[in-house]
């Protein structure tokens, strides 16, 4: 529904994948408290859609920034989303939900286990599938797909342990990983909701439901089905679609009207109707990190030169 009503709608900041790059983010930062006055800034939902972690080499300090947000900034909603990078970090350091049988999430992808490397490490037998390959040792060196060399494992996460100050598969990540730094992991959502969120159209303001989630929502499954487990977090499942998936979870599912779906994860910044996908960076070096402002559909990156 379409609506010319002059009440200020609130502001809605969407944030791409940052993977490590903390310079990045800081400029991105700015560039939004330049781009909007600030009442609106100080007073607007944040979300991150997740992948913090990997590939850039400051992930510790990202962290770090992201953990001080609500104290810096007490008028703003922070909404952090786990990605699938995360997840696989969180996997590796214990902070996933309880109540899961390690070596069942193995099974299905066991054939791929040598070629990936997984960790075999202090610890590994309690661990979830994802975090031993994400700690794990990818015998081949270079990734066809982005055309980049791996760092480390399949997930490019020996940037991260290094953040930390520990060399790549170590089992002293966990260690060196400070407790806020679990927690926040620990804290992650799976899927975030709002009502009432608002984009400029050319009948006026529209008014619409928004579900935030890293990847997207699966094609063919029940829609209130998806949001259920992602909510209940329950990690027994070797692969979360909703944090993993590609071509399954690129569109919004059809059950779904006047509904914002907002994901990052695919590597492309793509603004399709109520479909947004922000991730322009893909965690790679000379690419920018990006967020879209809402109601204004205004795209933001930390490359940007804006000024007061």
């Amino acid at each position: 529904m379409a609506s010319n009503v002059s009440t200020k709608p609130r502001t809605v900041i969407c944030v791409g994948d940052i993977h490590g790059y903390v310079t990045k983010l800081l400029n991105l930062w700015s560039n939004l408290q330049s781009h909007m006055d600030q009442e609106s800034f100080n007073s607007a939902t944040v979300i991150f859609v997740g992948d913090y972690c990997d590939r850039g080499p400051d992930t510790r300090k990202v962290i770090d920034f992201l953990v001080s947000l609500p104290t810096k900034y007490p008028s703003q909603k922070h909404v952090f989303l786990a990605g699938n990078h995360d997840f696989a970090f969180s996997a590796f350091v214990g902070t996933l939900p309880a109540g899961f049988d390690a070596k069942e999430t193995w099974r299905e992808y066991a054939g791929s286990e040598d070629r990936e490397g997984w960790y075999k490490g202090d610890g590994y037998e309690r661990m979830h599938l994802q975090g031993r390959r994400w700690a794990g040792t990818i015998k081949v060196r270079f990734n066809s797909v982005k055309g980049t060399e791996y760092k480390g494992s399949i997930y490019d996460a020996a940037p991260t342990f290094e953040s930390y100050g520990v060399p790549h598969g170590s089992a002293d990540l966990a260690k060196a990983v400070p407790e806020d730094h679990k927690k926040f992991l620990a804290d992650m959502l799976w899927v975030h909701e709002e009502d009432d969120v608002c984009i400029e159209s050319d009948a006026g303001l529209k008014h619409c439901k928004l579900i935030a989630v890293h990847a997207g929502l699966e094609k063919e499954k029940n829609v209130e089905d998806q949001l259920k487990f992602l909510k209940a977090r329950e990690a027994w499942v070797p692969k979360i679609e909703a944090l993993s998936g590609r071509k399954n979870v690129h569109d919004i599912p059809k059950e779904l009207s006047e509904t914002i779906v907002v994901s990052g994860h695919h590597g492309k910044l793509h603004v399709e109707g109520l479909r947004l996908i922000i991730d322009e960076g893909g965690g790679l070096e000379n690419n920018p990190v990006a967020a879209i402002v809402l109601p204004s559909m205004k795209i933001i990156r930390d490359t940007d030169n804006l000024s007061k």
